[in-house]
């Protein structure tokens, strides 16, 4: 079993539409939670015209007021609606505020719902938007610090004279930059930059693109080789692998089978490759925390990666959140050689009263389909 520098988690940040700040609320305290059991990054996806967090950089900043230590990642910022400059702004206020502790994943091409919005979002035709990742160049470009103009440029306010550049300055954000990509030419773009890269349970192409699980990995694989071939940065390649973790050891009975029911709605997408661009999709990892380490130890993918996050489902509840991120670290992380980024007492201790309330036992218990 590989040993993994940094386990993080991804929410999606969910709420009603009625109660908006209930839910943003109670992720926020998931932020709160992970910190307490020792993750090392909490990560948001951004998301428009859902019910989700459609601000990453505001929601991180506020909860980089109630984390003092736990990375905060986005995965990801559609770069097609932004400005670079003004998100570079953003982002830039937001790691200052966390004390430098911002991960920024950001991906290039087309951004979804563009057909419904892009009127709203562009002056005249959106489809003539470049869309391509020389967007992406453009917010590291504000990200870098490097004064605007020539020497002698300077501005002037209210008690002040300055050389301009994008303020507030954040030293070493741009390093702290991801890439979401599922192909291996994103891949190998992010590589040239020393950009890391984000890579989850979906990827599009690849030598293999058929035959259910072993061709996801070896599609997968192939990007992750690419990458690292082409990779330019001052220090090591870094992989971020995503993957849907549910361990089940701590669940109740209701719980698991629910576990079961979402693992069986999403087992026929892994058996084919999808559309024109032959996307391809991981199986989840649902069941005992023995299962899934087996699982983790077969996939070849997981030794090429530098991190892990574990993808939380959109279809859950923030209890159940709280089981998995227990449960995975008490009983599957410290198995993949990771020790934690902090204080993690009493987590093994609350994971095991779960599941002696639960009947479930510790691991080795009853996996997800045979308790439904």
């Amino acid at each position: 079993m590989t040993t993994l520098s940094t386990i993080a988690f991804l929410t999606p940040g969910n709420y009603d539409d009625a109660r908006p700040e209930q839910g943003l609320e109670d992720t926020l305290a998931l932020f709160e939670h992970g910190e307490r059991l020792g993750y090392d990054g909490a990560w948001v996806r951004q998301r428009h015209l859902e019910h989700g967090v459609s601000s990453a950089p505001v929601f991180l900043a506020a909860a980089s007021q109630r984390t003092s230590r736990i990375r905060l990642g986005i995965g990801v910022i559609p770069i097609g609606f932004e400005s670079p400059f003004r998100l570079a702004e953003d982002l830039s206020t937001a790691d200052v505020l966390s004390g430098g502790r911002l991960e920024v994943g950001v991906s290039a091409g087309r951004p979804p719902h563009v057909e419904l919005i892009g009127e709203r979002v562009f002056d005249g035709d959106w489809s003539g938007q470049d869309f391509s990742h020389a967007r992406v160049d453009r917010l590291l470009e504000n990200l870098s610090g490097e004064f605007i103009g020539d020497a002698d440029t300077v501005i002037h306010s209210p008690g002040n004279v300055q050389r301009p550049r994008l303020q507030p300055h954040a030293a070493g954000l741009r390093d702290r930059v991801w890439i979401g990509a599922g192909s291996a030419r994103s891949a190998e773009w992010a590589a040239e930059r020393g950009l890391g890269l984000l890579t989850g349970n979906i990827v599009s192409g690849g030598p293999v693109v058929e035959g259910g699980p072993s061709a996801f990995a070896a599609t997968q694989a192939d990007v992750l080789a690419r990458y690292r071939d082409a990779y330019r940065g001052a220090g090591s390649p870094r992989v971020a692998l995503g993957r849907v973790i549910v361990p089940t050891d701590g669940a109740d009975r209701a719980t698991r089978a629910k576990y079961a029911e979402y693992r069986a709605s999403r087992e026929e997408r892994t058996r084919i490759a999808h559309g024109e661009r032959l996307t391809q999709f991981a199986p989840d990892l649902i069941g005992t925390a023995e299962e899934i380490l087996e699982q983790l130890a077969a996939d070849p993918v997981v030794s090429a990666a530098t991190d892990l996050r574990l993808e939380l489902p959109y279809e859950f509840s923030v209890e159940d959140y709280r089981q998995i991120l227990d449960d995975v670290a008490s009983l599957i992380a410290p198995e993949l050689g990771w020790a934690g980024g902090g204080s993690r007492a009493g987590s093994a201790t609350d994971a095991a009263a779960r599941a002696a309330a639960s009947g479930t036992g510790a691991v080795g218990t009853a996996s997800a389909t045979e308790a439904a």
